[in-house]
C-alpha cells in the first residue's frame, strides 16, 4: 500500500491540531480569555466585511439589471427591423412580404 498526497496532509492536519490542543490545554486562563477575545474580534470583522460585500454585490446586480433593460429596449427596435426585413412579416393591411 503506498502513501499518498491524501494521507500525508491528513497526518500533517492531525499533527497540527494536536499541537495546537496542547497549547491550548497548557495557556493560562488570562491568555484563553484573550484567545478568545481575539477570535471573536476577527469574527465580528469577517461578519461585516461579508455584510458589505453582500450589499455591494446586491446593489451591483441591480444597476446591471437596469442596464441591461434599457440596452436592450434600446436596441430591441433594431432587432425588431431586422428581423422582420430577414424573414418578412404582415403590413398594415395584413399582406405578407418578403424581402431581399
Amino acid at each position: 500500500m503506498s502513501v499518498g498526497s491524501k494521507h500525508i496532509a491528513t497526518f500533517l492536519l492531525g499533527a497540527a491540531a494536536a499541537l495546537a490542543a496542547h497549547k491550548y490545554m497548557t495557556m493560562t486562563p488570562e491568555e484563553k480569555e484573550k484567545l478568545a477575545a481575539d477570535i471573536k474580534d476577527k469574527a465580528q470583522q469577517f461578519k461585516n466585511e461579508a455584510e458589505n460585500a453582500a450589499g455591494k454585490a446586491k446593489d451591483y446586480f441591480e444597476e446591471l439589471k437596469t442596464k441591461g433593460g434599457d440596452a436592450l429596449k434600446e436596441h430591441l427596435s433594431e432587432a425588431h427591423d431586422i428581423l422582420q426585413n430577414l424573414f418578412g412579416g404582415k403590413t398594415a393591411s395584413g399582406d405578407t412580404t418578403k424581402s431581399v
